[in-house]
């Protein structure tokens, strides 16, 4: 039996299928298209999302591969260019190591994952498609377009927003129109632009045009509304009919002639919408990514809370499946990741109308669980620094040996820190590794921190008793007895 069966190998799957492999998980990953998704749609890459890519051993390659957002310069008629940071620029601090948001096409965030689930001794498996599934208590049976049948233990839907997997449980979508003017996105070449810019052309009457330069490659991210186009969707057909009409949109709407468009890479349109699953689990199966949520793309939050819903389960079910977690942790999924997904949808609504920046509060570095059936607050004094249900922050540690915080974090384990002299409790679980640190930052003396494998703290106490309480309601004798009606 297949252990987990994951549906779509975008960065949701992907990422999912990397962190449960190197935790020895087994798992197959089953793509209906013939590749990875080729175009550069979400480019945004927040800085959460870089301290998940580093957790998986990804981040130096996504930094060498992107770069910065450019600042924006925006022509209206009658106007002078006016220069626009779309971003709000900050320097590294001791607790956050990536303080901007990174510009990566996604077509290469999923091809550097597809190689780190390689490189982990995975595969994805193109051209397969699930077209029907049954469960039973013991496990899930998956019909795949290739003929075969798959047994495994559980499934998690990372089909995007169209979820296959979704449609064959029957939950339902709930949301709403953002925009009912369509958009034309694609992947362009474009002659002689200078790439220091994001070139944004305004106008009332003609519609917005909008040319990105997409860090580490030599395209352009072309971004049209409203406008349409007549089989958009793919890289360019031989008749060569999607870039003259581009080239004639690009001549319509900027300065630009139309011969000035070399190359289409990739064009697909769309109506932007904001909806949610009615819920996230129907017993052994699991919504994630954009099966389980939709988003504006504005403000690169649909890609990211996406990486963050397989971050936050992939730990749930490698405990769950190596018998060191009772099968309650994973009712905390949707209890956690729902609310979470609530609030990002009304942000990436926001930002789409204007209504909101793109500053700390898109970087999803505030997100937490503090109501989480899975965060427990001291019975007695707590110790001070970072709170039960916050990320865990990283810090500088000179007096030991690795450096920083979050080289102890690395890894498929949970975490105990144990600070200035705090004493850990004895006998812990495999899966906790306990380290003695001086105080630093939001650690403070005294303190046991025990955090999550997905680095968010679950235990803030001075009490060692309460950690290993703590960690006995977890394990499967414990019955992992859950707050649900908390969350």
């Amino acid at each position: 039996m297949t252990e987990v069966l994951i549906v779509g190998a975008g960065p949701t799957g992907l990422t999912l299928a990397c962190d449960l492999r190197r935790r020895g998980i087994g798992v197959q990953v089953a793509e209906r298209g013939p590749a990875l998704f080729p175009g550069s749609r979400g480019k945004g890459i927040q800085p959460r999302t870089l301290e998940v890519l580093d957790d998986l051993g990804v981040a130096d390659a996504a930094l060498a591969a992107g770069g910065p957002y450019p600042p924006m310069l925006v022509r209206r008629p009658g106007q002078p260019p006016a220069e626009h940071d779309l971003v709000e620029r900050a320097a590294p601090g001791a607790g956050t190591p990536y303080p901007q948001p990174l510009m990566l096409p996604q077509w290469r965030t999923q091809q550097l994952l597809h190689e780190r689930l390689r490189a982990l001794g995975g595969e994805v498996e193109f051209e397969t498609a699930l077209t029907g599934l049954e469960q039973d208590a013991a496990g899930v049976t998956a019909h795949l377009s290739t003929g075969r049948t798959v047994r495994a233990a559980y499934v998690v839907a990372c089909d995007g927003g169209r979820s296959t997997v979704r449609g064959a449980l029957g939950i339902a979508m709930h949301g709403e129109t953002v925009d009912p003017e369509p958009f034309v996105v694609a992947d362009v070449r474009i002659a002689g632009l200078e790439r220091t810019h994001w070139h944004v052309w305004s106008d009332e009457e003609r519609g917005m045009l909008a040319l990105c330069p997409l860090a580490g490659t030599d395209a352009f991210q072309l971004v049209a509304r409203p406008a349409t186009l007549e089989g958009a969707e793919g890289t360019e057909g031989g008749d060569g009919s999607v870039r003259r009409a581009l080239g004639a949109l690009l001549a319509a709407r900027t300065e630009l002639e139309a011969g000035r468009l070399e190359e289409v890479l990739y064009s697909s349109q769309f109506r932007v919408n904001a909806a949610m699953a009615e819920r996230f689990r129907e017993e052994r199966v699991f919504l994630a990514g954009d099966a389980a949520h939709i988003h504006s793309p504005a403000g690169g939050q649909g890609l990211n809370t996406g990486v963050q819903d397989a971050y936050n389960l992939g730990w749930k079910l490698g405990l769950v499946l190596r018998g060191q977690a009772a099968e309650g942790l994973l009712d905390s999924y949707e209890a956690e990741r729902a609310p979470l997904a609530a609030g990002v949808l009304g942000l990436s609504t926001r930002l789409h109308g204007g209504a909101a920046r793109r500053g700390p509060e898109t970087h999803q570095l505030e997100l937490g669980y503090p109501d989480s059936p899975l965060t427990r607050h001291p019975a007695g004094p707590a110790p001070g620094g970072v709170a039960p249900g916050d990320r865990a922050p990283d810090a500088h540690l000179p007096a030991h040996t690795p450096g920083r915080v979050f080289e102890l974090l690395r890894g498929p384990h949970a975490t105990l820190l144990a600070v200035g002299g705090a004493t850990p409790p004895a006998d812990l679980p495999s899966y906790v590794h306990t380290h003695a640190i001086p105080p630093a930052d939001a650690y403070a003396a005294g303190g046991l921190y025990l955090i999550r494998p997905d680095g968010y703290v679950a235990l803030a106490t001075g009490e060692a008793e309460e950690v290993r309480a703590y960690l006995t309601g977890l394990s499967r004798d414990g019955g992992c007895q859950l707050r649900i009606d908390a969350a």
